[in-house]
């Protein structure tokens, strides 16, 4: 659905986008991550025809942003990270407004806006004044329009930006919804909802993709080592050392809490010590209240990657 290749694009000597390349097939939900000023947003405004590039190729749908913007345009929904709005409209008036605008008339197009209007939570102040509704509902009524017209294609620059965690959970739901009959490129630092939501994720810094993989395989690629966690009630350098004695431990670290002490045991990919710690605790007679194995998510990956980038 979208093909992107070796995508370039200067402002003035600041290099926004270098050389970019990257595809999303048709049905995806892909996760588009970056630290500010990677280039995310730029990216995303040429994709949707807003802004040109300096150089490279971009095609969506098998046609030409450049050349064919027109037939792009048909076939996207872009919401941007602040969304646009005619303040002095009333909701229902400016999603009808919008539709027709998009080559939605009559019959077809008082559909489309009662369906968005549904889908996006927006029932109850659909006859309201925009000026005079929270950023909430304006984040949800800037999602309605970029669903009117039924895109092939939406692209979203932070859509849960401004929503309560009730209305992120709706709007999650509904992204999820929208796989296999709408090809979605999501944007968002809020990463637990990138990992929730996104089967594949494209982590760009400087202009420049530097991960694209599955959220579980990309937490299983990173580098250093994993941790057990442990907290235990005995003589900690015993404990320490008993600890360490583990196949499979590389390092252990401890921290006193009073009668309890916690140990961070580093240990070897692909091992598996708990049931040894267990076993070690209790045949030496020791309490054990915690056992647990520290979870990467798509942050640490994020972090890794990018402070990677920064420090090279």
């Amino acid at each position: 659905m979208i093909k992107v290749e070796n995508l370039t694009k200067r402002f003035g000597r600041t290099l926004a986008i270098d050389n970019l390349s990257f595809e999303v097939k048709r049905g995806e939900i892909v996760g588009f991550l970056g630290p500010n000023g990677a280039g995310k947003t730029t990216t995303m405004r040429v994709l949707s025809c807003f802004l040109p590039a300096t150089g490279g190729k971009v095609t969506i749908g098998g046609f030409d942003v450049f050349s064919d913007s027109l037939e792009v345009r048909r076939r996207i929904g872009y919401l941007p990270e602040n969304v646009p709005l005619y303040m002095d409209m009333r909701v229902n008036e400016y999603l009808g407004f919008r539709a027709v605008l998009k080559g939605l008339f009559g019959k077809k197009k008082r559909q489309r806006v009662s369906e968005v209007i549904e889908a996006c939570g927006l029932t109850d102040v659909e006859n309201s004044i925009i000026g005079r509704l929270s950023k909430g509902y304006r984040q949800r009524l800037g999602l309605a329009d970029s669903l009117v017209h039924e895109p092939e294609l939406l692209i979203l620059d932070e859509p849960t930006i401004g929503l309560d965690p009730n209305q992120i959970r709706h709007i999650r739901n509904l992204i999820k919804s929208l796989a296999h009959q709408h090809t979605v490129l999501l944007s968002s630092h809020i990463l637990p909802e990138v990992e929730m939501i996104c089967e594949r994720v494209l982590i760009i810094n400087k202009g420049r993709i530097v991960a694209s993989d599955t959220p579980g395989n990309l937490v299983g690629l990173m580098s250093g080592n994993p941790r057990t966690i442990t907290e235990v009630m005995g003589p900690s350098d015993k404990v320490l050392q008993s600890l360490e004695k583990i196949p499979g431990v590389v390092k252990v670290t401890f921290e006193s809490c009073g009668e309890w002490s916690r140990y961070v045991c580093d240990c070897r990919k692909d091992m598996e010590i708990r049931s040894e710690i267990f076993k070690t605790v209790s045949a030496n007679g020791w309490i054990m209240r915690e056992l647990m194995t520290e979870k990467r998510n798509l942050e640490d990956v994020f972090v890794e990657v990018t402070m990677e980038e920064k420090e090279s």
